[in-house]
């Protein structure tokens, strides 16, 4: 399988900071990294790894037997090669990359404890400075699927050139996993409107999906996502599992049973990476939702947003193997 994709948005150098069980204490029902000011705090280990949400996706679809390429900016320094050569090393296709001299590389600090929780520190760095004139508009055209991660408020001015490609006869088909900006803007935005009418794959987790309908439930923002245009909508909700909905039919698909968790980091990306594979392959969307489960299911067993990340074959035996039922109802 020769399948053409594109992810759009950021790649991220991520330094996992492994803590203790112990540093994490619930406060007002929530829980919280124990981090007191002055204290000196032994850490159980510390891994360097490669993230960002476009650099997941477009990794993920590469071992999932994809010909995929990244859209995004690194910068020369140490961490933007690190990058660079993770991608290659992948088989991703890095002519959509731009490397920007004298900025730093987008990086993050991620405090992980033992039970899966994580608090991160975040630099957008390079990440920002994805705007018309470092998009390469021509290649991201002429792909099969687009893939739009997470982007800064800045890089939101290519939505435009989005839009334009999606509308073209042929053009290519979309999954769409908004960002904050777009979030807090809404689904009735100018822009997020044009592109919800062209989205081929929605994917927002409880609270976003909330946020961008501004509605109550999720089968109530699920049903307004829908009356946009957009073709699939998935909702994740962690440990509940997901919703998703065709316009014919309501979908929930569980988690998997007795799934070890050490690190949640990249579960979403991996969820809509397997969900993306499938719907590529001609896949319908209660086995999409399952691909999607069980490829985040084995990224949350491992640390860092890629180790996890399932090739074509791995998938292949795995959704024959697992049981994962998927509860169908009219919408």
């Amino acid at each position: 399988m020769s399948l053409r994709t594109i992810s759009i948005g950021g790649a991220t150098y991520d330094v996992f900071v492994r803590l203790d069980r112990s540093t994490v204490e619930a406060y007002s029902g929530e829980h919280a990294l124990k981090l007191p000011l002055g204290d000196k705090i032994r850490v159980q280990e510390v891994i360097e790894t490669c993230g960002g949400g476009a650099s997941n996706t477009a990794v993920g679809l590469a071992r999932l037997g994809c010909s995929a390429g990244f859209c995004g900016i690194i910068g020369d320094d140490q961490w933007g090669e690190k990058l660079r050569l993770n991608l290659e090393r992948e088989g991703v296709d890095t002519g959509c990359l731009t490397v920007v001299e004298g900025e730093v590389s987008s990086f993050s600090i991620i405090l992980s404890a033992s039970s899966g929780e994580r608090v991160i520190l975040y630099d957008p760095g390079t990440n920002e400075h994805l705007h018309d004139a470092t998009f390469d508009r021509e290649r991201a055209g002429k792909t099969d699927w687009l893939y739009l991660n997470h982007i800064q408020e800045q890089s939101c001015v290519i939505e435009d050139d989005i839009i334009g490609m999606l509308a073209q006869k042929d053009g290519p088909r979309l999954t769409w996993n908004p960002g904050g900006c777009q979030i807090e803007a809404g689904m009735e935005a100018a822009n997020n409107s044009a592109l919800l009418a062209r989205t081929t794959l929605l994917q927002l987790n409880k609270g976003e999906a909330l946020k961008f309908s501004k509605r109550e439930t999720v089968k109530e923002a699920i049903k307004a996502l829908l009356k946009k245009g957009v073709k699939n909508v998935v909702v994740t909700d962690g440990k509940n599992g997901t919703d998703a909905s065709d316009g014919k039919n309501l979908y929930h698909c569980p988690v998997v049973e007795d799934n070890k968790v050490l690190d949640t980091t990249g579960a979403g990306d991996a969820f809509g990476t397997g969900m993306t594979w499938a719907l590529l392959s001609g896949l319908p969307l209660s086995e999409a939702l399952r691909a999607g489960t069980i490829n985040a299911a084995s990224v949350v067993g491992t640390i860092g947003a890629q180790a996890g990340l399932l090739t074509d074959t791995e998938m292949q035996r795995r959704l024959k193997e697992t049981k994962l039922d998927v509860d169908v109802q009219p919408l």
